[in-house]
């Protein structure tokens, strides 16, 4: 199994709407590297850390699981999206989703602050100064840790 960081902005999709919803297919990733991740790494049944981005504070609030395939993100295909691609092809999409479902929700926000003054997370892309990608890959020791400070069992 590989751990993975996934971010988005609690007033777009917050780890309470993905609560509510229970699974839903994680679009808008435009950035090739983090595409790269989701399509290359990823495999169903990875855990990943959501995270609250653009929120005051940021911070890590719960945990997600990888749970479909890659498949093309449509909305690079409908021109009243915001992540309309009109360069890319249906026949070689350019943008790749997968679908995530809930697992759970921290009891407390783990903050990027306390993230970034635990020794023990040095290292992880989070924590580093300049790093905004929205879906990185992260250590299993650094996971288990992550849950740790939240107060809950590393989920099977």
């Amino acid at each position: 199994m590989k751990y993975w960081l996934i971010k988005s902005e609690p007033d777009v999709f917050g780890i309470e709407d993905l609560e509510k919803v229970g699974r839903e297919p994680w679009d808008g990733i435009r950035n090739y590297q983090a595409r790269n991740f989701m399509r290359d790494g990823m495999e169903v049944g990875d855990l990943a850390i959501f995270y609250h981005s653009n929120a005051k504070p940021p911070g890590a609030v719960g945990i997600a699981r990888v749970a479909s395939d890659v498949y093309p993100d449509p909305t690079q295909f409908d021109s009243k999206s915001k992540y309309h691609d009109p360069k890319s092809n249906p026949d070689e999409p350019r943008w790749l989703l997968r679908d995530f479902e809930f697992v759970l929700k921290f009891p407390e926000m783990v903050s990027l602050e306390e993230l970034k003054a635990e020794a023990a997370l040095e290292g992880m892309m989070v924590t580093q100064r300049g790093t905004r990608l929205s879906i990185t890959p992260v250590e299993a020791k650094h996971f288990k840790k992550v849950c740790k400070m939240a107060g809950v069992k590393v989920p099977k």
